[in-house]
């Protein structure tokens, strides 16, 4: 039996999972820390990121034999090293804002359109790593002039563990750096702040070997949402996954990147050369259900609040939740939205409030759905969303499509795994990886519905709200 590992590099805690050739879960481990944090400063040592990483890998390792190993990590997280390879300043992780000048100077000079044609980014954030280095050369230039590497996350890690510089494209899709259809850097940008390519990582497409650690091939993975979508299974168009946790993440691929528009809001990111995933987010889903029950129902657990809301007829009778407690994101960018509950009477009890946050989540999917404008044959759905039945069915009703939710819950570290396991040669390619490895759970089945007309209501309401907060 062969045993694959999958790293997931997030913003405050890895995960590490063993899976064998099969895909079945063998073991996982984890740890967790914590940023450096101050102003819009946002800093972790570059060091720190491996050591932790080496900690848990040790910890299978001590039990295990592993044959491969890939790591999916955070997007546009900077880690700067000199010429012996050796961190110059703490990582700059992609919460940090201090580049917001930098980022306009950017856009002033390639504009958004044509950052949207380069790289696919439909926007231009602070957090992004050309505006870091852009800020490194204005602001820390004993930092900049002794910088021999630049680099993200994922590559550090194999930098630590192989000796290479090596990167996946997926990861340097929003790095502002790499030209998203032909996955190579762009000599405007380097030029821009004044790098050469010597300074960057050699890219690869994931799923590439690139040298060994203990015994172990390291591979090249993705970024972390790319990575998350491969271990449920979204490899192909026609296929969409929503994740409900926290926030909403709604992925979908394509061949083709929508051209831009005024007020375009979706960025494409890379998969592999020619394929693409539309990535579409809001910052309260989850976030919605878990403020309503930890202030109106607290006695209640989620299997109450379940019953509660099964409770109550398809559309709350008229109740309608706009979940917007932290403004909006995409399609439109409005953070001034606020949250409303609308046409709220005596007989609407904590049952109609919570099938009403339901709902609304829902809609915010279809609502994505129909902005991608995809053919979409079916809906992966993954967080902890997907643990309600109540909400899977809500949602296939609403889009009037399957969803499936899956057995192996971990998608990034498992997408990972896929890609250590084509690397090492076991899977011929990552769309026969997850036909035989990705294993459904639930399927939900759309059936004859109300929600049509009650979808339009509320976008109709949701338009009015956000109407007053322009």
């Amino acid at each position: 039996m062969k045993y694959l590992l999958g790293a997931d590099f997030g913003t405050t805690a890895l995960k590490m999972c063993l899976f064998d050739e099969n895909g079945e879960l063998v073991v996982s481990e984890s740890a967790r820390y914590n940023l450096i944090t101050e102003g819009e400063f946002v800093e972790f040592p570059a060091e720190e990121f491996y050591n932790v990483f080496a900690s848990v890998l040790n910890r299978i390792t001590d039990k295990y034999t592993v044959d491969a190993m890939s790591i999916d990590t955070q997007g546009e997280t900077l880690i700067v090293l000199d010429k012996d390879g050796k961190p110059l300043t703490n990582a700059i992780i992609w919460l940090d804002t201090r580049a917001e000048k930098q980022a306009k100077e950017i856009e002033e000079r390639f504009t958004v359109k044509g950052i949207y044609d380069l790289t696919g980014q439909a926007e231009i954030p602070a957090g992004y790593p050309a505006p870091k280095i852009l800020w490194l050369k204005e602001n820390k230039p004993e930092v900049y002039n002794n910088a021999a590497h630049y680099l993200l996350l994922e590559d550090y890690i194999i930098y630590r563990l192989t000796g290479e510089f090596a990167a996946s494209r997926s990861l340097y899709s929003s790095s502002l750096l790499m030209n998203v259809k032909t996955g190579e850097y762009i000599p405007e940008m380097l030029d821009f702040l004044g790098i050469n390519g010597s300074q960057l990582s050699t890219l690869y497409e994931s799923g590439e070997y690139i040298g060994e650690y203990n015994g172990i091939r390291v591979v090249t993975s993705a970024l972390d949402q790319i990575a998350g979508i491969t271990g449920a299974g979204v490899v192909r168009e026609g296929i969409m996954s929503e994740t409900t946790g926290t926030a909403l993440a709604v992925s979908a691929l394509t061949h083709n990147i929508p051209k831009w528009h005024e007020g375009s809001a979706v960025s494409a990111y890379y998969v592999k050369k020619g394929l693409y995933c539309l990535l579409m987010w809001a910052p309260t889903a989850g976030a919605t259900l878990e403020w309503f029950k930890n202030n109106f129902c607290e006695s209640e657990d989620y299997a109450k609040i379940n019953v509660l809301a099964e409770s109550v007829p398809k559309g709350s009778e008229g109740l309608i939740c706009i979940p917007h407690l932290c403004g909006t994101v995409m399609p439109e960018n409005n953070p001034k939205v606020k949250g409303v509950f609308f046409g709220a009477t005596l007989k609407h009890g904590k049952g109609h409030f919570i099938r009403a946050i339901m709902e609304s989540i829902a809609y915010t999917i279809k609502e994505y759905s129909d902005y991608i404008n995809a053919d979409i044959s079916e809906i992966r759905s993954m967080g902890g969303g997907a643990k309600s039945d109540l909400w899977c069915g809500i949602k296939a009703e609403v889009l009037n499509k399957k969803v499936i939710t899956l057995k192996q819950k971990e998608t990034a570290c498992l997408g990972s795994a896929m890609f250590a396991g084509v690397g090492a040669g076991y899977y011929s390619n990552v769309a026969f990886a997850a036909e035989n490895i990705v294993k459904k759970d639930k399927e939900y089945i759309p059936k004859e519905s109300v929600y049509s007309a009650l979808y339009k209501d509320y976008k109709d309401t949701e338009k009015k709200i956000t109407e007053i907060y322009e």
